[in-house]
């Protein structure tokens, strides 16, 4: 007889979830941080060429049209923060076409808040505190740890400065794959994901700053004050070997969001990817005056893999895909 009907978690499992998910909101309860619930669609996609974004055909006042199911809920609380909401967060089902593995699933869980007013420093302090909140066991400390210092101790290269060429052969060496004419970044990102994130976490929670410009996506660029280079304002948050947090310093610059995302467009064409249609209202909403803020979008599966001990995500899923 079929199982496969049955739950990939234990039933157990889910009420301990459930207990989690509650202690999660008194946090942000305790914060005067309110819950909000946004769309899972939208007019438009998440232009990052490293997403793949799952669309649909709907019947609309407007006529036929394509939505966007959302990678993560970024650009409706953007257009909250703009209308005057304050700080917000949001437990958003969430898509991304071909991810499932141990680490993934095409439908998850992001938790996503916002706070207008705080710097980056204070929101790593604030992600380093709910970690604490929902793990039964001390992560130890938390570790700022700089992107290009990690590549110089792990790989012995300068990530800002390393040729094109250098840095296409160590990728190819360290992957087993002809990465001969990709892209800086895409070299960048393999290795970081196969030789440097697994050793991250490992004493502690560590806070990885100072990316690349390049690697902005939706957030703000900034000097580096040690050694002059243009930077992401954005931070990772690494627990165990596993990236469970993706903050910003968010970009308010509607030209500027505009041109990333034609930028994102662009790059997509030329790697033979569809182009994904860009935010409008977004792009209004910014015009419109949206505070300075920093957010953060966190994989609450992986972080809840952690807190109950499981090997993979779809171990505290009801149903993973394929079991969906």
């Amino acid at each position: 007889m079929a199982t496969d009907w049955q739950p990939t978690a234990e039933i157990t499992t889910l009420r301990e979830r459930a207990r989690l998910i509650a202690a999660l909101r008194a946090f942000f309860a305790e914060r005067d941080v309110f819950e909000v619930e946004t769309p899972v669609l939208g007019h438009g996609g998440s232009s990052d060429v490293h997403l793949a974004s799952l669309s649909t055909q709907a019947t609309t006042p407007d006529g036929r049209e394509t939505l966007w199911l959302q990678t993560s809920p970024e650009f409706h609380m953007k257009r909250l923060l703009a209308a005057g909401s304050g700080p917000i967060f949001q437990l958003a089902r969430s898509f991304r076409d071909g991810e499932v593995g141990r680490r993934h699933n095409i439908e998850f869980t992001m938790l996503e808040w916002y706070r207008p007013g705080f710097s980056l420093a204070e929101l790593i302090a604030e992600c380093e505190a709910l970690v604490r909140h929902l793990l039964p066991q001390d992560p130890g400390p938390l570790r700022q740890r700089r992107y290009r210092e990690l590549f110089r101790e792990a790989l012995e290269i300068d990530p800002f400065s390393v040729a094109l060429d250098e840095l296409q052969r160590l990728a190819s060496r360290h992957s087993g794959l002809d990465m001969a004419d990709s892209p800086r970044d895409d070299c960048l990102d393999l290795l970081m994901s196969l030789v440097i994130e697994p050793t991250l976490g490992r004493e502690g929670i560590d806070a990885v700053v100072d990316y690349p410009a390049s690697q902005a996506a939706l957030a703000r660029r900034q000097r580096d004050p040690q050694d002059g280079e243009w930077v992401a304002a954005r931070f990772e948050i690494y627990l165990a070997g596993l990236e469970l947090a993706n903050g910003y310093d968010e970009l308010t610059d509607a030209a500027e969001q505009r041109a990333r995302f034609n930028a994102d467009n662009t790059q997509r064409r030329a790697l033979g990817r569809s182009e994904v249609d860009i935010d409008e209202r977004l792009l209004a909403a910014l015009a419109a005056g949206m505070p300075p803020a920093c957010g953060v979008a966190l994989g609450l599966d992986r972080l809840l893999q952690l807190a109950l001990g499981k090997q993979s995500v779809a171990e505290v899923m009801a149903f993973a895909t394929p079991r969906c």
